[in-house]
């Protein structure tokens, strides 16, 4: 500025070196344009191109828009002064350059990061994992009293809470989110209930983001390249409980209601007000159940009615009875006290079961882990042919080098898909043996008996109810192959 007497210092304007790609965090570049646009800054001087923008589209806008107040941009290492007529041509050019000088960059980060977690590096974000923390050795550390939080949200949902209910309840107990704010949502929740994390494992590249100028995030739904790593670091929830969210999430969100105009079925939402609108069904046409309170001489009546014969008669359902809720109640109650008794005749039987399935019997002797090794030999040999194909001159093929190829890439896709298959087998398996070994633990504590009937404990211990007659039903136990028909009394 010294050595133009004709200038005077309007500021300097400097960002850190965070990103040049997007004006969203460039404040003193913001800051600088606002004070142009208040004419209180007549010529910008500006090092090079690439410290003014590395985005084609921003420069020219952001030059054009500047010109047209009579403003001049100088770029010194391109010798380049905005208000000149070439000016232009030379701004797309080199800002081309820094563009794509940017774009490589990103590359490589976007590689060294997909190398690093195809290592098993688990990258952590502690401010949002509820439950763990940087111990001092750098590995994860659980935080006793957050996995409570953790296990407790796990717990509540097997009992048959909705999101909704585990929110007040949290709420209620004032107990804080990983953020330390008393306020959860209902996708804080479900994402703790989803999140493989808390069973010791890390599922890599979830999400991904397109590019460096648009810096757009989204799920990763096959376009880039998933690591799932076991056995990470130390678990809050049992792999069997995960598994079995799992299985109740789907449950839940495969339920099905009657339209009121058919008698025909839709999808529906997960009600969990009472058990029974869940499990109770008719036996006559599949319908549930519903909870009615008759009035009669001034005095209530609490009943279940079939869905269909309430709202179409006997249209579609001729003979549903209507039943007394304090007797199905009790009659589900001795059923579920009778499970010792039950349990007592088949626990060698199921327990063999259990055995066979902690074997791995569903997976048909395939042995996963030297599937995974031929897959990570063949992403190998597939990596080396592709640089022998790059290598080769333009115009040029080599039949047998695609036909490898093709061969490599069909038994990739023949392997993922049976490490798919393992994996649903493990879970299945998991959520077996779990509710074997539930089944177990109850049987052992025979003298053990629920003195009322507890909408927890029918969601716990009972997969369906069928209304048989007005005086049976059918109570079908979340055990296979467990079923026993009880009266009304």
């Amino acid at each position: 500025m010294g050595e133009n007497p004709d200038w005077e210092m309007a500021g300097i304007f400097a960002d850190k070196g965070i990103t040049g790609t997007s004006m969203k965090k460039r404040t003193e570049f913001k800051r600088m344009i606002a004070a142009c646009k208040r004419g209180r800054i007549d010529l910008i001087l500006t090092k090079s191109l690439s410290r003014f923008a590395r985005n084609t589209v921003d420069s020219l806008e952001m030059v054009r828009m500047l010109r047209a107040n009579g403003i001049g941009v100088i770029f010194e290492k391109e010798n380049i002064n905005t208000l000149t007529e070439s000016s232009e041509f030379l701004i797309t050019l080199f800002s081309g350059f820094a563009q794509a000088e940017s774009e490589s960059i990103s590359k490589n980060v976007i590689w060294g990061i997909q190398k690093s977690r195809e290592a098993g590096n688990v990258p952590f974000q502690y401010k949002k994992l509820l439950g763990y923390r940087r111990g001092p050795d750098g590995q994860p550390e659980i935080i006793p009293e957050e996995a409570e939080t953790v296990k407790r949200i796990f717990r509540r949902y097997l009992d048959g809470c909705s999101l909704g209910q585990i929110k007040a309840e949290l709420e209620a107990d004032e107990i804080p989110t990983s953020c330390g704010i008393q306020g959860w949502t209902y996708q804080v929740i479900h994402n703790i209930l989803v999140n493989e994390k808390y069973i010791g494992d890390a599922l890599l590249q979830k999400t991904y983001t397109t590019d460096c100028i648009s810096k757009t995030v989204k799920k990763n739904q096959g376009e880039r390249p998933m690591v799932y790593v076991e056995n990470n670091h130390p678990p809050i929830i049992p792999k069997e409980i995960f598994y079995q969210v799992r299985e109740e999430m789907a449950r839940r969100s495969s339920k099905r209601k009657v339209m009121q105009k058919t008698g025909k079925t839709e999808q529906g939402k997960y009600s969990a007000k009472y058990a029974l609108s869940e499990l109770l069904v008719c036996g006559e046409c599949g319908t549930p159940y519903k909870r009615c309170t008759w009035a009669r001489n001034g005095k209530k009546r609490i009943v279940w009615r079939c869905v269909s014969r309430l709202e179409f008669g006997t249209k579609y359902c001729h003979t549903s009875p209507t039943l007394d809720e304090d007797k199905l109640h009790r009659a589900i109650l001795e059923a579920i006290n009778g499970l010792d008794q039950t349990g007592q005749e088949i626990t060698e039987e199921f327990l063999d079961i259990a055995s066979l399935v902690q074997q791995g019997q569903e997976c048909g002797g395939v042995d996963p882990l030297a599937l995974r090794q031929r897959l990570t030999a063949l992403t190998a040999e597939q990596a080396a042919l592709m640089e022998q194909a790059l290598a080769l001159p333009e115009d040029t093929e080599n039949k047998e080098l695609n036909a490898r190829l093709r061969e490599i890439a069909e038994e990739r896709e023949s392997i993922l898909h049976q490490l798919g298959t393992l994996q649903q087998a493990d879970e299945r398996q998991a959520d077996q043996a779990a509710r074997m070994n539930s089944l177990r633990e109850f049987v052992e504590r025979r003298e053990t008996k629920f003195a009322a009937y507890d909408d927890a404990i029918t969601r716990k211990f009972v997969e369906q109810v069928t209304v048989l007659d007005a005086e049976t039903i059918r109570v079908k136990f979340r055990y296979p192959g467990l079923e026993v028909d009880k009266k009304l009394n």
